[in-house]
């Protein structure tokens, strides 16, 4: 469906980032990975999925706190591939405090990760999509865009910005062949989610099975954690053609959280 295509995909050394950078693939496009880890296990991602897609696949280490390493990734992209054509802001981090006793270096962490890098990302892929007449943003929001919980202050405000940021970029670039759209998922169980877990138990003051029954599964009304693969295909589905017309869009993908 995607073959030709060129993707870059911010946060896909693990998690949701992997997940949606493996569907990509396996849809034909050529992608770049990023994020942090292990140089070896990056190292077999990025060699297995150019093995078993026949595709071109490339890593870069750029920090997403860093506009000039943004910069350097598209253009390292742009250059070995041709052109980016998708790109998926996935990168994200999460701290859970109160506000009164959240860190201003973490705010401003989150800040930079969840939004802003989303922003430098898109204002440089937009010229040459624009140029090809051609091109697909997908932002990984969440529900957290849609409405907010106590304690994420910092994450609840990246993710209503992305959504925002998503429907003015959609309007300005809608006459040029280019999508803009966000992908809002509940609970998935990543690493990012693990972590929140003894986190929000102390925060509250209960136990963690407590955390993952009564305030994680508590809001999806299905009762059962969104899944990487289902990510992947919503992510690959507003890719394709068959989704032009679909553009300027916050998707909940959460079990029914957002319907209450």
């Amino acid at each position: 469906m995607l073959s030709g295509k060129s993707a870059i995909v911010t946060g896909s050394t693990s998690g949701i980032g992997l997940g949606i950078a493996r569907g990509l693939a396996a849809s034909g496009a050529n992608i770049m990975l990023n994020g942090f880890g292990n140089a070896d296990e990056i190292e077999a991602i990025r060699s297995d999925l150019a093995g078993e897609h026949n595709i071109k696949v490339l890593y870069s280490p750029a920090d997403m706190t860093k506009p000039q390493d943004i910069a350097d990734m598209v253009e390292q992209a742009e250059s070995e591939f041709g052109s980016v054509d998708i790109m998926v802001n996935n990168a994200g981090i999460q701290y859970v405090a109160p506000i009164e006793e959240f860190p201003i270096e973490k705010w401003d962490a989150i800040l930079a990760i969840n939004l802003s890098s989303a922003f430098h990302t898109t204002r440089l892929a937009l010229p040459a999509m624009k140029k090809n007449a051609w091109g697909r943003v997908v932002n990984i929001a969440s529900a957290h865009a849609l409405v907010a919980s106590p304690f994420k202050s910092a994450y609840v405000s990246a993710k209503h910005g992305i959504a925002g940021l998503t429907k003015t970029a959609a309007l300005e670039v809608a006459e040029h062949g280019i999508t803009v759209n966000a992908v809002c998922p509940g609970y998935v169980m990543t690493p990012l989610v693990e972590k929140q877990i003894p986190e929000q138990a102390k925060a509250r003051g209960i136990t963690e099975q407590q955390v993952i029954s009564d305030v994680l599964l508590a809001a999806q009304p299905n009762k059962r954690f969104v899944t990487v693969e289902e990510l992947a295909g919503v992510v690959t589905f507003l890719c394709t053609d068959n989704a032009k017309s679909i553009t300027g869009i916050t998707l909940p993908v959460d079990g029914g959280w957002t319907a209450h």
